[in-house]
């Protein structure tokens, strides 16, 4: 499939604020660090307040690939049927969920907790609804795998975490660095075992449609000779990402560095030295990663129909 980046910016950026958010909300039911009110409600508040500007910016990547940006209110008419619509409905209300959050430990008002539930509700509706796009679109069997609502979840969790790592060192709260280290390091290996599997799965499918079922001749030998068109389509134009296998590897090989082994290695070096610079250093290279893992998810996608044109384009 051809990547649309506007997505790939949208899925990253919504996955790392859920995982933040997760982070947070987590760190004040379990009271973790021991942080007396006043440092909880500032790191609480704030680091909500960064999560809600990741969404915002979620939701104005996804407006770039939108034709006719005016008409975005309608794409949730189909939430019966359609998890594309059951998501324009669930990002809104995590976002409005998190605000009231941020406000609740901003202004010391309401019961933070109840929010905080209400909220990791919508968030993990948010995270179900975004994989359930691409995991239920069953011809395209590197996607339709329970492994791709995982590695939604287990991604944006790790990316959250290694950004809590960065705020809470930013803000001057050590006790919180090194247990957010430690989550970050487990949810990364988590991640990378995951999207491992995903991959040796993926490497190994074989299409269910042939050349003599898309053009339901049976004859053992069929030789395309063109595709009945002189220029491109549509159809070759978006079913198709037209890069060459070499790249394919390189950016495969680039994002299982980048995502999971190298940020591991900055962030240990950062918690050690007690320097924000180098975690925020890990952070940019695992987001760096998680783009470049994005993009190969989408690339890896076969459609059936490039069976047929692609194989004289």
């Amino acid at each position: 499939m051809r990547p649309a980046f506007s997505v790939i910016f949208l899925t990253t950026l919504l996955g790392a604020a859920q995982g933040l958010f997760l982070t947070l909300y987590g760190t004040e039911l379990i009271g973790l660090g021991n942080l007396n009110h006043a440092d909880s409600q500032r790191f609480l508040a704030s680091g909500s307040a960064v999560a809600l500007v990741l969404l915002v910016l979620g939701l104005g990547a996804s407006f770039l690939h939108l034709g006719r940006p005016e008409r975005a209110w309608r794409s949730a008419a189909m939430w019966r049927t359609s998890w594309l619509s059951r998501e324009v409905i669930a990002l809104p209300l995590f976002m409005l969920g998190v605000f009231a959050y941020a406000g609740s430990h901003a202004l010391g008002r309401g019961n933070t907790q109840l929010v905080g539930a209400a909220t990791t509700l919508a968030c993990i509706a948010l995270f179900i609804c975004t994989a359930m796009i691409y995991a239920s679109v069953r011809f395209l069997q590197e996607w339709a795998s329970p492994l791709t609502l995982v590695n939604y979840l287990l991604l944006g969790c790790a990316s959250g975490l290694m950004l809590a790592t960065l705020l809470a060192a930013l803000d001057g709260l050590f006790a919180l660095v090194q247990p957010y280290a430690l989550a970050t390091t487990v949810f990364t290996l988590l991640a990378w075992a995951t999207r491992s599997a995903s991959l040796f799965r993926n490497a190994r499918l074989k299409p269910k449609s042939t050349l003599q079922s898309a053009i339901g001749i049976k004859h053992p030998r069929i030789v395309q000779t063109a595709q009945g068109f002189m220029g491109g389509s549509f159809n070759t134009r978006e079913f198709f990402h037209g890069h060459s296998p070499e790249l394919l590897l390189t950016v495969k090989r680039g994002f299982l560095l980048l995502a999971f082994p190298l940020p591991l290695l900055c962030m240990a070096l950062g918690v050690m030295a007690d320097s924000w610079q180098i975690l925020f250093i890990a952070f940019a290279i695992q987001y760096c990663g998680l783009l470049a893992e994005r993009w190969f998810f989408f690339v890896q996608a076969n459609h059936p129909q490039n069976l047929y044109y692609q194989n004289i384009s």
